[in-house]
C-alpha cells in the first residue's frame, strides 16, 4: 500500500518529534511492504514568519489532498503579541474546520511502567487506567459568534442535533469496541444546548443498546476523574467541556509527553497529534520526548490507514523500550537510563525491526 502523509512540523519541539516519529513509521512500512511518501507544510508561528499568516492557502489544500496530517506543535511565547486573529493557535482551529475534522480522540492510558508518575493514590488506579475522551471538535462556544462591546464581550456556545449526533455515533461505535460504556457530560441542570445534547444522546443510544449509558454533569465527571478515574471507558462531552477534561484525564496519567489525539471527520481521515505544547525552552537540545507523537502514527495507522498490525507493532515498540528503561528527561525516574529525543527514536525503530 501506498501511504501519502502531510506532516506539519509546527514550531518549538514539532520538528524534533515528528522527525522521530516518521523515522518510526518508515520502519514499519519498509517491514510490511509499504511505501511511503510524506510533504512537510507550515503552520503555526513557523507559518507566520515565513508569510505572515498562520494558516496559508497551501497547507490546507496539501492537507486535503493527502491520506493523514501528522502534527507536531504550534505556537510559543514569540508570537504573544500577535493580533488574535493572527495567532499561531488560529491555525489548529482552520485546519479542523477546514479538514471537517469534528471528532477528536484522546486516549488516557496509564502505562504500569510509569504508574509512579501518576498524582493519584495507589489504589485509585489499582489494575490500570485506560479512558478514552470522545470531544466535538467544531462546534460550541469555540466557533460561536463572538465579539467586544464598549464595556464587556461575548461567545455564543451553540450546536444544532446533527452536530451531536454524528459525534454520539462515534463515540457509541468506539464504546462498542471498547467495554460497552459510554459517559456523556454535559451541563442539562443549566444550559440548553446542553439539554439538546442529553436528548441527542439518548436518541442515539437507542441503536445501540449493548452500550451502557450514563450522564454527568461537567463539574462532577470534573470531579469524578480525580476521586475514581476507573470507572470511566469512553467520555462523550461537547468542545469546551472536552478541552478541559481532557487535559484532566491526561495529568491523572502523569505522564502528559506520552499521550497521543486524533482528530476525524466522517471518512478515515485524520490529523494526528501529541496532546502537549512546542516547549520551545527545549527545542532542538535532543530533551523532547516522541513517545506521544509516535503513538499518535499508531492511532493513524488504526483508525484512518486500517493498518491495526502496524499500529500494534509501534505500540509494542513503545511498551518495550519502556520496559528497557529508557526514559526522556521528563519521564525519568531514579533507576531509569535516560536518553535523548534521537536515541528514543533510534531504540523504537530497533525495537520494530526486531518485532
Amino acid at each position: 500500500m501506498k501511504l501519502e502523509i502531510a506532516l506539519i512540523p509546527g514550531d518549538g519541539i514539532g520538528p524534533d518529534i515528528v522527525r522521530e516519529a516518521v523515522k518510526v513509521l518508515q520502519t514499519v512500512c519498509d517491514k510490511a511492504g509499504h511505501s511511503l511518501k510524506t510533504k512537510s507544510l507550515l503552520a503555526g508561528g513557523a507559518a507566520i514568519d515565513a508569510t505572515g499568516k498562520p494558516l496559508p492557502e497551501e497547507t490546507l489544500e496539501e492537507a486535503k489532498a493527502s491520506q493523514s496530517v501528522l502534527l507536531g506543535a504550534v505556537g510559543g511565547p514569540k508570537w504573544d503579541a500577535v493580533p488574535g486573529e493572527l495567532r499561531p493557535e488560529k491555525a489548529l482551529l482552520g485546519l479542523r474546520g477546514g479538514l471537517g475534522l469534528f471528532c477528536n480522540l484522546r486516549p488516557a492510558l496509564l502505562y504500569s511502567q510509569l504508574a509512579d508518575a501518576c498524582p493519584l493514590r495507589r489504589e485509585s488506579v489499582e489494575g490500570g487506567l485506560d479512558i478514552m475522551v470522545v470531544r466535538e471538535l467544531t462546534g460550541g462556544i469555540y466557533f460561536g459568534e463572538r465579539g467586544r462591546t464598549a464595556d464587556g464581550a461575548y461567545d455564543t456556545m451553540s450546536y444544532t442535533k446533527g452536530e451531536v449526533e454524528r459525534i454520539a455515533r462515534k463515540a457509541f461505535e468506539i464504546a462498542m469496541k471498547r467495554s460497552k460504556r459510554l459517559t456523556s457530560v454535559d451541563k442539562a441542570n443549566i444550559l440548553e444546548t446542553s439539554r439538546l445534547w442529553r436528548a441527542t444522546v439518548d436518541e442515539v443510544a437507542r441503536d445501540y443498546p449493548e452500550v451502557a449509558v450514563n450522564h454527568l454533569y461537567v463539574d462532577n465527571a470534573a470531579m469524578q476523574l480525580v476521586r475514581n478515574p476507573r470507572q470511566f471507558d469512553v467520555i462523550l462531552t461537547e468542545n469546551m467541556f472536552g478541552d478541559i477534561l481532557s487535559d484532566e484525564a491526561s495529568m491523572v496519567t502523569g505522564s502528559i509527553g506520552m499521550l497521543p489525539s486524533a482528530s476525524l471527520r466522517a471518512d478515515s481521515f485524520g490529523m494526528y497529534e501529541p496532546i502537549h505544547g512546542s516547549a520551545p525552552d527545549i527545542a532542538g537540545q535532543d530533551k523532547a520526548n516522541p513517545l506521544a507523537t509516535v503513538l499518535s502514527v499508531a492511532m493513524m495507522l488504526r483508525y484512518s490507514l486500517g493498518m491495526g498490525e502496524e499500529a500494534s507493532l509501534v505500540e509494542k515498540a513503545v511498551d518495550k523500550v519502556l520496559d528497557e528503561g529508557l526514559r526522556t528527561a521528563d519521564i525519568y525516574t531514579e533507576g531509569t537510563k535516560l536518553c535523548g529525543t534521537r536515541a528514543m527514536g533510534d531504540a523504537l525503530v530497533q525495537a520494530v525491526k526486531e518485532a
